[in-house]
């Protein structure tokens, strides 16, 4: 019985311990994001950036290193729900489209404002999805890098936004250390 009230306070300490060194680790938090055409085209992507010293509004534009955004991808597809091209606007908080703009309000967890990701890296065809978020967005594929483009599709501006489900980092090591405790309660009882 002794050894039992030691391997709880065992876990107890270790699962503290690590929870306290996770915590004091960068909180990245996801997001989740979808766009319907009215012409059945259809955008959807995730980004994120860090909770911990992110401000209420994250406002980015433009090529190289963001302010706060760590990552942002985007992938269109057709009416049949085909993928057609996917992006990685922002890799490891570095945006390489000089058209890129972004708006997010964290306390609300909305978008707004004018918003342009995808292409933008200089590749005849590259599609790019851009506009102002509750005014009007557009699809859009560019056809000679010289500013001509073609729309795709278009809607009212409406774009919504869900947050990614992950499991907090100190959640996921106290299930680890109540499951090794279990295993090693059990492995006690086969010896004896």
């Amino acid at each position: 019985m002794k050894n039992i009230f030691t391997t709880i306070a065992a876990t107890a300490v270790t699962s503290a311990a690590l929870s306290l060194v996770m915590a004091q680790q960068a909180q990245a938090i996801a997001f989740n994001f979808n766009w319907q055409g009215d012409g059945g085209y259809s955008a959807t992507g995730m980004f994120s950036y860090d909770e911990t010293t992110a401000p209420t509004i994250i406002s980015e534009s433009g090529a190289g290193s963001t302010n706060y955004l760590q990552s942002l991808m985007v992938s269109f597809f057709d009416p049949s729900g085909n993928s057609l091209q996917s992006f990685n606007t922002v890799t490891d908080g570095v945006s390489e489209s000089p058209f890129f703009q972004f708006n997010f309000d964290t306390s609300t967890q909305t978008l707004f404002g004018d918003f342009n990701v995808g292409g933008g890296t200089g590749v005849i065809g590259e599609q790019f999805f851009s506009g102002t978020v509750g005014s009007l967005l557009r699809l859009r594929q560019d056809v000679d890098q010289m500013g001509t483009s073609i729309e795709l599709d278009r809607n009212s501006g409406e774009i919504t936004v869900s947050a990614k489900s992950v499991p907090e980092p100190a959640s996921v090591l106290g299930l680890l250390a109540f499951g090794a405790m279990g295993v090693g309660s059990a492995l006690k009882r086969k010896k004896a």
